[in-house]
């Protein structure tokens, strides 16, 4: 038993200290920066709690937040709910399931940022794609990057981008739900429509709140189809983008640590939300 420990051990150090310079490391650095005015990497002051008073009082935050949350909103209902719909439609056919899902995964292999940058091209006002289709039909131009369309423009890259991680998921609980229960229901004549809503999506609930909270957490970690796209420009300004202009573009490391920090915690509440308000008795098989 011992020499089993001493293994186990061996085994898990490497991924321990990985996380520990990663992970950990980073996030108690931001934590200690976050009590420190900066300028530059050397030029530092201890100013205690401001830069955490400065956080209420900051409405460029406040405006980065609320775009977060409409990003993150489009994310929990198109992102997951068209996964979730791709994963029913997939998993009630026989034929090229192994199609679909590769067709349906193969955006999330391709790079963000190389995402970001067709949909540059395709949202560009004098030779892109979707003005070069309305001029076709006689429509005039759009500027797709204007304040009044610009957040929902990227978050179309935003949300297309993990349709297929999710839907991955989704398929694979679904495929370790016993096939009787699914034989029981068409003995007793439950039509598809019921059998999805009243079996498969209670069995696999735990999966969905999984999901959930994986697209909380993912959306407060956007940067590149922003940056790429607008650079946070025309009422598009995240967290993740305001995070990287108060530290690497005004070098003021100290309040981008603290905004750091306020993602953290920031994110850790929405998803303790999701659960609360998900919460009840789920079905075990």
């Amino acid at each position: 038993m011992k020499g089993d420990r001493k293994y186990i051990f061996i085994f898990l150090l490497p991924s321990a200290l990985l996380m520990t310079a990663f992970l950990y490391y980073p996030f108690f650095k931001s934590l200690y920066l976050s009590f420190y005015r900066t300028k530059g990497f050397f030029d530092k002051k201890f100013i205690g709690w401001d830069n955490y008073t400065r956080l209420f009082t900051d409405k460029f935050l406040g405006a980065a937040t609320l775009h977060t949350l409409e990003i993150m909103l489009y994310v929990i209902v198109f992102q997951v709910g068209i996964a979730l719909v791709l994963a029913v439609l997939v998993e009630n056919i026989s034929k090229l399931q192994s199609f679909f899902r590769t067709v349906f995964f193969f955006p999330v292999v391709i790079s963000g940022t190389a995402i970001s940058l067709l949909f540059v091209l395709f949202y560009n006002y004098n030779f892109g794609l979707l003005n070069s289709l309305l001029s076709n039909f006689g429509i005039e131009k759009v500027l797709w990057l204007d304040e009044s369309n610009a957040l929902r423009a990227v978050s179309i890259p935003t949300v297309w981008h993990y349709v297929g991680f999710y839907f991955i998921l989704f398929l694979t609980a679904m495929s370790k739900i016993p096939a009787d229960y699914y034989e029981a229901a068409r003995l007793e004549g439950i039509t598809t429509f019921k059998r999805t809503t009243k079996l498969t999506i209670p069995l696999i609930l735990s999966d969905i709140k999984v999901v959930i909270t994986l697209a909380i957490t993912g959306t407060l970690k956007i940067f590149e189809f922003i940056w790429v796209i607008s650079k946070g420009q025309n009422g598009t300004e995240v967290l993740g983008t305001y995070m990287y202009k108060k530290a690497m573009v005004d070098q003021n490391f100290g309040y981008g640590s603290a905004v750091a920090i306020y993602m953290v915690v920031f994110g850790v509440l929405l998803a303790l939300l999701a659960n609360r308000l998900m919460k009840r008795e789920e079905i075990t098989y």
